[in-house]
C-alpha cells in the first residue's frame, strides 16, 4: 500500500540532519510522499530547499499562528514573493490558521494574518493547510467568506462531528493523525469513523503528536502507516479501499506536479 504523509515538519530535528535515512525509513513503511509545511518566514528557504533536494518531499509555505509574536507584515511580502516564482515542489500554503489554546494568542493579529494568507491562496490557486485549536467555528467563518477554489485540509482534527461536517460542506478535507490511536479520544475516533471516506487525509504532524505507545519519543513520518492501521479498525471499508481513497484524496487536493 502507498501512503502520503500530508503534514510533517521535516525541517526540525530529528529529520533535518538525517534526511536520507528518515526518507528511507518512511518509504519502507509505504510512505512515498511527505508534505513539509513551514511555520515562519525564517524557514521558507529551508523547507523549499528540502523539497528541491529530495524527490519524496514537497513544500508548503505559511505563517503558523503559534508563532504569532514572530510574524511581521514584511513576512507576508516575502511569502508572496516566493509564490510569484514558480516551484513545482510547492503544493500548498501552510501551515496557517487560528489558535486560542496558547496563553498570548493576540487573536486579532491571528485573524489578520489568516485572512491575508487565504487571499494569497486564492490569488495563486493553492490549497491551504490549516491549524485550528479551539477555533473551529471561527475558522469556518473565515473559510466561508474567502471561498477558496482549491480549499485545503483542516489538519490534526479533534473537534466535533458537526464541526467536521461544516468544514466538509465548505469543501475542506479532514486530516487524520495520531489522535485516533488513543482510545480515550473517543469523540474524535467516532467522528473519523463516520465521516465520508472521500474527505479524509493521512498525516503525522511529526515530530509532534506522538502515537499511543510512543509518548516521549519524536513522531516520525513512517508512523502514518500505524495511523492508517488504526483507521482501518475504526472504518467499515476494506483496508485496500481506505488506502486507495486516502491516496487519491491527497492527489486531488494538493498541487503535486504532473
Amino acid at each position: 500500500m502507498r501512503f502520503i504523509d500530508t503534514h510533517c515538519h521535516f525541517d526540525f530535528p530529528p529529520f533535518v540532519d538525517d534526511a536520507e535515512n528518515s526518507i528511507a525509513r518512511a518509504a519502507q513503511a509505504g510512505v512515498e510522499k511527505i508534505i513539509v509545511p513551514s511555520v515562519d518566514a525564517s524557514r521558507f528557504a529551508r523547507v523549499s530547499q528540502l523539497a528541491q533536494q529530495h524527490d519524496a518531499l514537497f513544500s508548503a509555505l505559511g505563517l503558523h499562528p503559534i508563532n504569532i509574536a514572530l510574524h511581521q507584515d514584511a513576512h507576508l511580502d516575502q511569502l508572496e514573493q516566493r509564490l510569484q516564482t514558480p516551484d513545482a515542489k510547492r503544493v500548498a500554503i501552510g501551515e496557517i490558521g487560528l489558535d486560542l489554546y496558547m496563553a498570548q494568542a493576540d487573536f486579532p493579529r491571528q485573524t489578520y494574518l489568516l485572512d491575508a494568507q487565504l487571499k494569497l491562496a486564492k490569488r495563486y490557486d493553492l490549497p491551504v493547510i490549516l491549524h485550528s485549536r479551539r477555533t473551529h467555528d471561527q475558522l469556518a467563518q473565515h473559510l466561508r467568506r474567502h471561498a477558496l477554489p482549491r480549499c485545503g485540509v483542516v489538519h490534526g482534527f479533534a473537534g466535533s462531528q458537526q464541526q467536521a461536517e461544516r468544514f466538509i460542506q465548505l469543501g475542506y478535507a479532514i486530516g487524520v493523525g495520531g489522535t485516533i490511536t488513543y482510545e480515550r479520544a473517543s469523540k474524535t475516533r467516532r467522528t473519523i469513523a463516520s465521516l465520508p471516506l472521500t474527505a479524509l487525509l493521512l498525516e503525522t504532524d511529526a515530530p509532534d503528536m506522538p502515537l499511543q505507545g510512543f509518548q516521549g519519543q519524536p513522531n516520525r513520518p513512517e508512523q502514518a502507516r500505524r495511523v492508517f492501521e488504526v483507521l482501518c479498525q475504526l472504518r467499515p471499508e476494506p483496508p485496500d479501499v481506505i488506502a486507495d481513497a486516502l491516496w487519491q484524496n491527497t492527489l486531488r487536493l494538493f498541487a503535486f506536479p504532473a
